[in-house]
């Protein structure tokens, strides 16, 4: 009898558990499916734009070269990109560890806006998603267990809308029609292999320096002030990304590998490193 009580109530816990695990398999998917109504909702994905020389009238001399380099005449605009990710990342301060992720990511270009959906092994059988969403101006975060159990979430801010426009501006390497003045970018001349970006959406605007190397590639991208944010809010801290490894993917030559790196008053703080290892243009 006590047997039977035994594999009655294990039966009964297994039950339970895989009832528990359907159910938020259910409602991640329905929660991935509302980011990405939100984000396909405002944008503009039937334009029928090309690149042409002409684009690049006026451009600083580093910025024409770099687009010489990267596209060719009749280059469709990019209107929404899918890509995937892997790679490592930090959860914490510089001491602590790197963790293994898997991401997707989407992103729309008209108006700017990105879905970032990552998975983070903790240990083995244990994850962390972070949810990264920018759209109509607006950036939000969330971290959860599983996907499923909340653990923090940031909600849309000035700060927080900032960083995150940052953000689409220095991954637009990865979509480059976006960084073209007819899709609302103003560069201006540094030197003969820098020049500043400035983007604006609403009431939010991102600027970033861009340095070029010798093969006419953006190497980094640099802001003296991105807000990260900490304990007490966020805070706005000199930031950089990395990028290396071009490959021409659809005809466009894109950085296959980057790293970010906060430059905090104790010292560096990198916090990401990763590759592409897919990219899907037109597609979301």
């Amino acid at each position: 009898m006590r047997t039977a009580r035994v594999l009655k109530g294990t039966t009964g816990a297994v039950v339970a558990l895989l009832v528990a695990v359907l159910a938020g398999i259910v409602w991640l998917r329905r929660e991935t499916a509302l980011r990405m109504d939100e984000l396909r909702r405002p944008a503009n994905t039937e334009r029928e734009k090309v690149f042409t020389p002409d684009d690049l009238e006026g451009l600083p001399a580093p910025v024409r070269a770099y687009f010489e380099n990267t596209l060719q005449e009749g280059q469709p605009y990019i209107d929404s990109v899918r890509l995937k990710q892997n790679g490592e990342l930090r959860l914490g301060d510089a001491s602590s560890p790197w963790r293994p992720f898997t991401a997707t990511q989407h992103v729309t270009v008209d108006p700017p806006g990105f879905f970032w959906d990552a998975s983070i092994t903790l240990v083995p059988f244990v994850s962390l998603r972070i949810r990264d969403l920018f759209r109509d101006g607006n950036g939000s975060a969330a971290v959860s267990l599983f996907g499923i159990i909340p653990l923090d979430r940031g909600e849309p801010s000035q700060e927080l809308n900032e960083a995150e426009l940052v953000r689409y501006l220095a991954e637009a390497t990865w979509y480059p029609t976006a960084l073209l003045p007819s899709e609302g970018v103003q560069w201006e001349p540094i030197d003969d292999r820098t020049a500043k970006a400035t983007i604006e959406h609403g009431d939010v605007s991102a600027s970033l320096t861009f340095s070029f190397n010798e093969d006419d590639e953006v190497t980094r991208v640099y802001t003296e002030e991105r807000y990260r944010r900490g304990a007490d809010g966020f805070e706005p801290m000199p930031w950089s990304g990395y990028w290396h490894n071009y490959q021409r993917r659809n005809g466009i030559r894109i950085p296959m590998e980057g790293e970010v790196v906060w430059h905090l008053p104790d010292g560096d703080l990198e916090a990401w490193q990763g590759q592409l290892t897919e990219i899907h243009y037109g597609e979301l």
